[in-house]
């Protein structure tokens, strides 16, 4: 049986995450833009929260975590590459690590790029990815500090789970990152598809994260600096998908 996955709006536009083992009653949360969405939801499904992981330093991805410290007694994980801008970690995780949840082994990605010390937790058993601010519904974070070679190789790394792994990412981004999207690809009927898709969502107010790897790959352009219609698009045939990707990042940048 998968992990439960519960998506939770926190803040004005972020997602924080609760996974949950019905066996153990364990239950991790990732990353805490408030505690008070965590609070209210933990109370109400009667779960004990006991593990928070941490993909990144931002203020909006770990704002809550002494809030939710008072109230239950959880294991802290993240990067050891960013344990001094991060709170206090139990554990501290390096690219290739992996621990046991509920069962199942969670893997660690170093994802740096948006930040350096950015990681992801791959839950590949459950087919759950949790991004972050790296790979994001048709997007990709800015490059507050890496580069685009890092985060790249960073979008590589991901682009190879299954297919099918859902990509729980830190954002409600996604109609933004569409009207940029299809500048890039105007051409791509996959795309065109999803952003009908996600206009209805965000009508109803519903969430657009997370999405399935495979639609990223089919129409998040910066999945697909490799692709020839989006070189082509571009002027770039043949250049190297890192420099095209580094192209629209920057193109993103001043969108």
């Amino acid at each position: 049986m998968p992990l439960e996955l519960v998506t939770l709006p926190a803040l004005s536009d972020n997602y924080t995450y609760l996974l949950h083992d019905s066996r153990s009653g364990a239950t991790a949360c990732i990353d805490v833009p408030e505690a008070q969405p965590l609070l209210n939801e933990l109370s109400k499904r009667g779960w004990t929260l006991t593990e928070i992981w941490l993909t990144h330093h931002h203020h909006d991805h770990i704002g809550g975590v002494e809030d939710l410290l008072n109230t239950y007694d959880a294991k802290v994980s993240g990067a050891k590459a960013d344990r001094h801008r991060l709170p206090p970690l139990n554990r501290e995780v390096a690219d290739g690590d992996r621990f046991e949840f509920g069962g199942e082994a969670i893997d660690v990605l170093d994802v740096s790029g948006h930040t350096v010390g950015h990681i992801a937790f791959v839950a590949s058993e459950s087919g759950y990815a949790f991004t972050a601010d790296s790979l994001m519904a048709l997007g990709c974070g800015r490059l507050f500090e890496g580069t685009a070679a890092q985060m790249w190789e960073s979008l590589q790394k991901l682009a190879a789970l299954d297919p099918n792994t859902l990509i729980c990412s830190g954002h409600e981004y996604t109609q933004a990152n569409a009207r940029f999207a299809i500048t890039i690809d105007p051409d791509n009927p996959d795309l065109k598809a999803r952003i009908d898709h996600i206009n209805s969502l965000r009508e109803r107010n519903e969430p657009t994260v997370p999405s399935k790897l495979s639609e990223e790959m089919a129409t998040n352009p910066f999945l697909r600096a490799d692709d020839a219609s989006v070189q082509a698009h571009l002027d770039m045939i043949g250049a190297a998908p890192v420099d095209v990707f580094a192209e629209i990042r920057a193109r993103k940048d001043r969108f």
